[in-house]
């Protein structure tokens, strides 16, 4: 296999700090480096996507789509890249395909390159419309297996998927390891086969959790991946990637050298050092997130989803039945159909699973949206559901078998009736449409400073005050 340089997708203004800070990081913050970012060589910028619309929205006060359209202006010679959940876009149900077809093209018009299209279950049904659209509006389209383990997960099961992804269309097939499983022999082999099985190029994206991430992407990167997820090393390890650049220096004057800038990267690192201390000061940044957990190769329990665990035990005032909730994880998740457990299955599976510790029965209490992901709601899993189980949860009621978009007629201009009071741009009612209440909310906030800039350039005008 021809041997070439590995192409580095930069996360900290994306999963990074998605990862260790809660996704806190505002635009103001980013601004400043993003000159030098633009010249250190990175492939591409992950910068939207994720948890950033609805975090920028709900506690930064921030228009997503502004700060998507000043990185543009910034990064002059680095593709933007954001991570997209199929059908569900950045929310947690789907949405019809009118409303995922104008997210993907406005994305795209507003300044993202490539948009990572990934499904909770892989079922690539779930992946079409969103791929189709990106391309439509000239946007480069990578389609991600999320990848887990399990009895069904074969490496058969990996190359089937792939094929098919590849026979639909994708520019790009992307490997989605959310929660740090992917180890270094596994990657090895993986990806060798993958690449033996498609003529598209290979993402591999994974986490530190678990301590191995560094060494996954370096038998992947000598396997035949084309490009690898990295965070300049203040923003890295614990729960969010491997360092931009320990990865890079592990490459030099290799045939993989990425050819990345160190000192530009060393200056890069020393910005958001102060951030990084900055959000420790204030407990943003918990140190607990820098560690390694092992556990995870165990319950396969993404880094988020524990952090989740704690607080919903602390609320029902049972923090000491954590390791319970670890142990019944698996046995849910198993009895769900074995589902990757990704954002909104790894919350399905999670919330279940305290339930389930709590209440002292299992299934004695179900959530909705266990009863939604047992009838098909989100598609496909790997494995029939347990059938005792999917019954107890979801009685008589009938499962859907088509794609679950297909059921849902378009929705676009309900949204646009409903945010019309509150329209300023064409992207506002996506943004409506993604989080109503907390974009009615953000709406609201910025009228109001609009009024108070419009009442303060008035008294300057009329004399109040002066100049």
């Amino acid at each position: 296999m021809k041997k070439k340089p590995v192409k580095i997708v930069e996360t900290a203004f994306r999963d990074a700090h998605q990862s260790l800070m809660a996704t806190r990081m505002s635009t103001e913050q980013m601004l400043p480096i993003v000159e030098k970012m633009d010249q250190a060589g990175y492939h591409a910028v992950e910068c939207w996507g994720g948890a950033t619309f609805d975090t920028a929205l709900r506690f930064l006060k921030e228009d997503p789509w502004v700060r998507l359209r000043k990185l543009r202006e910034g990064f002059k010679h680095t593709k933007l890249q954001m991570l997209l959940r199929g059908q569900n876009l950045l929310g947690y149900s789907h949405y019809a395909d009118d409303v995922v077809d104008y997210f993907c093209r406005r994305s795209v018009a507003n300044g993202i390159d490539n948009i990572r299209i990934m499904d909770c279950l892989n079922d690539i049904r779930n992946l079409k419309t969103a791929m189709k659209a990106t391309q439509a509006e000239g946007g480069r389209a990578i389609v991600a297996l999320v990848y887990t383990l399990g009895d069904a997960y074969t490496l058969d099961y990996w190359k089937d998927v792939a094929r098919r992804i590849e026979d639909m269309g994708a520019d790009e097939l992307g490997l989605k390891d959310m929660a740090g499983l992917l180890t270094p022999y596994r990657a090895e082999e993986l990806v060798r086969a993958l690449k033996e099985t498609v003529n598209i190029p290979v993402a591999v994206h994974t986490h530190y959790t678990a301590g191995v991430a560094s060494m996954t992407y370096l038998k992947a990167v000598e396997a035949g991946c084309d490009s690898i997820d990295c965070a300049i090393s203040p923003l890295a390890l614990g729960t969010s990637q491997p360092a931009t650049e320990v990865i890079a220096e592990t490459f030099r004057n290799t045939p993989y050298d990425p050819g990345l800038d160190q000192e530009l990267l060393g200056e890069i690192a020393d910005y958001f050092a102060r951030l990084r201390d900055e959000a420790m000061e204030s407990g943003l940044l918990s140190p607990r997130m820098l560690g390694v957990n092992i556990r995870t190769l165990q319950y396969q329990v993404p880094g988020g989803m524990l952090s989740n665990l704690v607080v919903q035990l602390k609320e029902a005032g049972q923090e000491d039945r954590y390791q319970e909730v670890l142990e019944e994880i698996p046995r849910v998740r198993k009895d769900f159909g074995e589902p990757p457990l990704v954002t909104p299955s790894s919350q399905i599976v999670g919330t279940q699973a305290v339930l389930n510790v709590i209440t002292g029965e299992r299934y004695r209490m179900t959530t909705k949206e266990s009863r939604r992901l047992l009838q098909g709601e989100f598609g496909q899993t790997v494995k029939e559901p347990d059938p005792e189980v999917k019954k107890k949860i979801t009685g008589d009621a009938p499962c859907i078998k088509c794609r679950p978009a297909d059921l849902i007629p378009p929705q676009l201009p309900q949204f646009e009736k409903e945010c019309a009071r509150w329209k300023k741009q064409d992207e506002d009612v996506l943004t409506y449409a993604m989080f109503p209440a907390v974009a009615k909310e953000y709406f609201q906030y910025r009228e109001a400073q609009e009024t108070r800039i419009d009442i303060g350039v008035a008294d300057v005008v009329n004399g109040v005050y002066p100049v």
